[in-house]
């Protein structure tokens, strides 16, 4: 594979065939990998090391003059429903999207043949390894460059139903601001997992942003006794690698057809944006924004694929609404 600086991943482990997969957690003896899950109907690891297996987020960058790049890519979809596509930008513009088929396949995009950037970002939907990245001229291994953002939430943050990985919110937020983007967002598995907070944790950034609460109201997975203590465990752990970095916990956005509607454990909307809030709080350096002032009831009708999802109209407008709320003091 042509040398390339990859970025936004945790861990790079390669196959004896060559083939490579960018974790977005550390998958070596760490907590659910390890674990048997058989018999669990849930499979809980299993989904949450599928979504960590998913490269949503992580590119590179060249400066080339070449006619012609080519990649070797190995997709599943394992438990998503859609393959995400891969995206290639020239000059910040994107310039191909490129279709990506279940199983082992050689995609190959034309280029202006002239000096300039062009930067690869990886499907942000499927299971994906890859390799043999090759250019059909010289090309030069760029570094990432800005402020590193680390970003954690749930599929509205990873945004499977987005354009293409390079218009994710998250990617648009990153572009706009020119930040080092690293994207944390698990589908139906931000529930406050200890090796996501460990891993924030320990990953150098100048901004952090949670997005907290859907895949809890949804997944029923902590009641108003415990939810605020184990936001306020999540934020603890965080806070230990980063005293001085800037914190913003999102709340859920709005949800037209679920407000107000408790779930099994007798929680509405509402009461988790209540327990999300009261367990930040307690680090009083955290910024809390209310989901609900980020998209309007009627926007989120008009937006929504579902009860949750925006489409991709939607995530574009929540790259613009975010790119404004989520700011670095220079």
């Amino acid at each position: 594979m042509t040398d390339a600086l990859w970025s936004g991943y945790q861990h790079r482990e390669a196959d004896a065939d060559g083939w490579t997969t960018y974790w977005r957690l550390d998958p070596r003896g760490r907590d659910f990998r390890m674990i048997d899950w058989t018999g669990y109907p849930d499979r809980p690891g299993h989904r949450l090391w599928e979504r960590a297996a998913t490269p949503a987020g992580v590119r590179a960058s060249w400066r080339t003059a070449a006619s012609s790049v080519s990649l070797e890519i190995r997709a599943s979809l394992g438990i998503y429903s859609v393959l995400g596509p891969l995206d290639v930008l020239v000059d910040g513009e994107l310039h191909r999207r490129l279709e990506v088929r279940d199983g082992e396949q050689r995609l190959v995009a034309d280029l202006p043949g002239r000096p300039g950037e062009v930067e690869i970002w990886l499907p942000h939907s499927g299971v994906i390894a890859v390799r043999q990245l090759s250019f059909d001229g010289a090309a030069e291994p760029l570094a990432p460059t800005g402020p590193r953002w680390v970003t954690y939430g749930s599929s509205i943050t990873q945004c499977t139903g987005a354009y293409g990985p390079s218009e994710t919110w998250p990617a648009l937020v990153a572009r706009t601001h020119g930040w080092d983007l690293v994207a944390m967002g698990f589908a139906g598995e931000c529930h406050l997992d200890p090796i996501a907070a460990r891993t924030i944790r320990d990953t150098p950034a100048r901004l952090i942003s949670m997005c907290l609460g859907i895949n809890i109201y949804g997944g029923e997975t902590y009641s108003g006794r415990t939810l605020p203590g184990q936001v306020e465990a999540f934020v603890s752990t965080v806070r230990e690698g980063h005293p001085g970095t800037p914190i913003v916990v999102l709340t859920p956005l709005v949800a037209p057809h679920l407000e107000g509607k408790p779930n099994a454990v007798g929680l509405t909307l509402d009461d988790v944006r209540a327990c999300v809030e009261l367990g930040a709080r307690t680090d009083p350096a955290v910024r809390i924004v209310d989901g609900r002032t980020i998209l309007t009831a009627d926007e989120a009708l008009a937006l929504y694929v579902d009860d949750v999802h925006p489409g991709p109209e939607g995530y574009r407008l929540l790259g613009e609404r975010l790119a404004a709320v989520l700011t670095l003091d220079d």
